[in-house]
């Protein structure tokens, strides 16, 4: 089995995202194993870590025990021992690097949002196109335990038509004035922050894959905590949205909503949690377990208690459903589908067209917010070009 380089230049490294999710459960492993098994081959990265500061640079690549780093990213993307430009920076500054990596003719793969809006996204996959790169974007929940075990149990019918879902997400982020806050600022200013553009391009997939097309939304935002300290000590205003709720129709008639919100404590089985209703059953599901109710085991109510609490235990009837048969993790998975799709031109679920369209569910969202009406959610982005 012969082994063959893949230069990825990676840049964002010293950011929680880069350094822990790409590097340390991504990359570093496949490395660390001898590379990816391609064929008969195995594919090898190579990789360049970018960013702004050297210090930091440094830092991670010791780490990492990497040798190349560089705070010179025009110098990068001119080596053409690098076919690969992975971004994973501030969303803000996102579209900027990425048409940098194109014109120099790399292969992309970023971090959702894959832009701000969805025209600037459709720019990037027409430039992509246009320069005949390959193109993808990180999807990783659809590969979570609990994520796919519900999956299966939709697609194999042991839930009935789907009549209904209801996505819970958020916890409570400090302000910064008693506790430090657990996001960085950007997340609250304005040019690339707020939940609705972080976190619904992930909602977008993880609906569409698991339940059903979207086809409307009607959706509401608002700010809970106004005012929050920075990383540097100062006071600032919050611009964003930190905070959601969403009502969305689905192809075939079924409804389900979306509370998202960084200003909420949990009291839910996870921190994400997904419940889908069937005919046949419902099961639901947080970034690890999914609990399942058939028909057989769905209990008779029919009646209830003003006067005193009947002790009536909602969750005794619902059960474990069973274990994969292997788990991995989910941005590894994304990683080597991206590898073998640039490496043999295997076909790739989330293309730059999936990361348009991720980005297109939030833009509905906001404009339904502005027109308080139900918006549409535009065709595909494979469609429109």
């Amino acid at each position: 089995m012969a082994s063959h380089t893949i230069g990825i230049i990676v840049n964002g490294a010293t950011g929680r995202i880069g350094s822990t999710q790409h590097l340390a459960n991504a990359l570093i492993p496949i490395i660390v194993e001898g590379g990816l098994a391609v064929g008969d081959d195995r594919l090898v990265p190579r990789l360049l870590l970018t960013g702004r500061d050297g210090g930091r640079l440094a830092a991670v690549a010791r780490t990492h025990k990497l040798a190349d780093w560089t705070t010179d990213l025009d110098a990068a993307l001119a080596d053409p021992a690098y076919t690969i430009f992975f971004d994973a920076a501030a969303t803000q500054g996102r579209v900027a690097v990425l048409e940098k990596a194109i014109a120099a003719g790399k292969h992309i793969y970023c971090e959702k949002p894959v832009a701000p809006t969805a025209a600037q996204g459709l720019a990037l996959l027409q430039e992509a196109r246009g320069r005949g790169v390959k193109h993808g974007v990180v999807e990783d929940k659809v590969h979570l335990p609990g994520l796919q075990k519900l999956a299966a149990l939709a697609r194999g019918g042991e839930l009935g038509r789907i009549v209904g879902f209801r996505l819970e997400f958020g916890w409570w982020v400090f302000d910064g004035s008693e506790q430090p806050c657990q996001r960085p600022s950007w997340n609250y200013r304005a040019g690339g922050g707020g939940i609705i553009l972080d976190m619904y391009p992930h909602w977008r997939y993880v609906i569409e894959s698991t339940v059903g097309r979207i086809v409307r939304v009607a959706s509401s935002e608002w700010i809970a905590t106004p005012a929050r300290i920075d990383e540097r000590g100062e006071r600032y205003d919050v611009a964003v949205d930190d905070s959601a709720a969403t009502l969305v129709e689905l192809e075939g008639g079924a409804f389900g909503t979306i509370l998202s919100s960084w200003a909420t404590r949990v009291r839910r089985d996870d921190l994400l949690t997904l419940q889908v209703d069937g005919t046949k059953g419902s099961a639901i599901a947080g970034l690890h377990r999914c609990h399942v109710q058939s028909m057989a085991d769905t209990p008779t109510i029919s009646h209830f208690s003003v006067m005193k609490d009947i002790g009536a235990d909602y969750r005794e009837a619902w059960t474990q459903a069973p274990p994969l048969a292997a788990y991995r993790n989910p941005y590894r998975v994304g990683w080597e589908a991206f590898l073998r799709h640039v490496a043999t031109g295997a076909p790739l679920a989330c293309d730059f067209t999936a990361g348009v369209r991720d980005v297109a569910f939030a833009e509905a969202c906001h404009r339904s917010m502005r027109e308080r009406t139900w918006i549409a959610l535009p065709a595909p982005a494979a469609e429109q070009v």
